[in-house]
């Protein structure tokens, strides 16, 4: 079995506050489950964010 290399997931965390900016964070995991567990583990599981990887981000998505 191959195991998978680390890639860096983008975060954006949306604050309470409006007329605070959204904080921004990175994260290296293998998956995306795993650097959504991270953020959970760091930010807390009510936070509203959003979170992609570049290298998915540039794959086409079908509905």
């Amino acid at each position: 079995m191959t195991k998978k290399k680390p890639r860096e997931y983008k975060a954006v965390i949306w604050t309470q506050d409006p007329t605070r900016p959204g904080q921004r964070a990175s994260y290296w995991a293998t998956t995306s489950e795993e650097a959504r567990r991270l953020l959970v583990h760091e930010h807390g599981k009510d936070v509203v964010f959003s979170l992609h990887n570049e290298e998915d981000a540039k794959t086409p998505r079908y509905e």
